[in-house]
């Protein structure tokens, strides 16, 4: 089971969630962890392609901590114009990691 969190939002923020509770139908416990869900990975693959952009990482991991498919990460890395950067040594690396 899930745990509860409590947040502060100003008041622009409510009307904004009431307007997509409206919207989605949905009640504000939903929309939130929607929200809030979307969030995460997006700051997930931020986080992650900063750190293959800096050769820290290498594609192959950004898809796993992104959940996203190793296509998918290079599409993304590509539409935030992150050049692609594969050395056979990360090759060989997400080939082992493949295997397992």
């Amino acid at each position: 089971m899930g745990k509860t969190i409590t947040a502060r939002i100003d008041d622009k923020e409510m009307k904004d969630l009431k307007m997509i509770e409206e919207d989605e139908k949905l009640d504000r416990s939903a929309i939130v962890r929607r929200l809030l869900g979307k969030s995460i990975k997006e700051w997930k693959i931020e986080k992650a392609l900063k750190h293959y952009q800096e050769k820290k990482i290498t594609i192959g991991k950004v898809a796993e901590i992104t959940g996203l498919t190793l296509r998918e990460a290079l599409a993304v890395a590509s539409t935030k114009g992150i050049s692609f950067q594969y050395t056979i040594k990360e090759l060989q690396e997400d080939f082992r990691e493949a295997i397992k």
